[in-house]
């Protein structure tokens, strides 16, 4: 987390829509050949817990159950030239949106993990647009329980959410909108249209 608190933002209604949007984050935990980092699928249960897969034999999955795990997930960002600013006393840095998620994590049941994966495939399916979604019951059920042994569910209960939404906010609005415009004619528009819905 950004140590500015203009940076901070204690909206847990957009913190959890983060998750559900952006849909994929990392997971950090100790084990006992040090720090590990997995890439996973998340689902926000919209009551405080997230829930993530790995393959069994990752090695955070032998080490992560009844452990305090960190979460991040990486909303949109951008580089900010000193250029936009008609201040020239300017250097470069680097807007983004990011969010950690700190709490206990617990192995899942299997048919917790069926459901995680069927809220999983259901949510991202219903983003596209090119026919019939893909659901699970298309899989025969030998193969699906294959691929099912191959991987563990777990859920964190989240006990700390702290989020850094850096989007100009310590800069004038007219040096914020010139930022914005310039992110967006660089190909940044998701950065720029946050900066300009979020910050008043």
């Amino acid at each position: 987390m950004h140590p500015n608190p203009a940076f901070r933002n204690d909206d847990r209604a957009l913190h959890e829509a983060l998750v559900e949007e952006i849909g994929f984050g990392m997971i950090f935990a100790a084990t006992p050949d040090g720090p590990r980092v997995a890439h996973t699928p998340l689902l926000s249960t919209g009551d405080g817990a997230v829930q993530f897969h790995l393959a069994r034999g990752n090695a955070l999955t032998r080490a992560i159950e009844s452990a305090t795990a960190l979460i991040v997930v990486n909303g949109p960002d951008g580089y900010v030239s000193p250029r936009w600013y008609a201040d020239p006393a300017q250097v470069p840095t680097w807007n983004y949106v990011a969010l950690e998620l700190e709490g206990r994590v617990r192995r899942m049941e299997r048919e917790g993990l069926r459901a995680l994966l069927e809220a999983l495939s259901a949510r991202h399916e219903a983003r596209l647009t090119d026919g019939a979604p893909w659901t699970m019951d298309k899989m025969p059920e030998a193969a699906l329980s294959q691929m099912m042994d191959a991987i563990v569910g777990f859920e964190m209960e989240v006990l700390a959410w702290r989020p850094t939404f850096k989007l100009s906010q310590n800069k004038a609005p007219e040096e914020r909108e010139r930022v914005a415009a310039g992110l967006e004619a660089e190909g940044s528009p998701a950065i720029a249209q946050l900066m300009r819905r979020l910050v008043p």
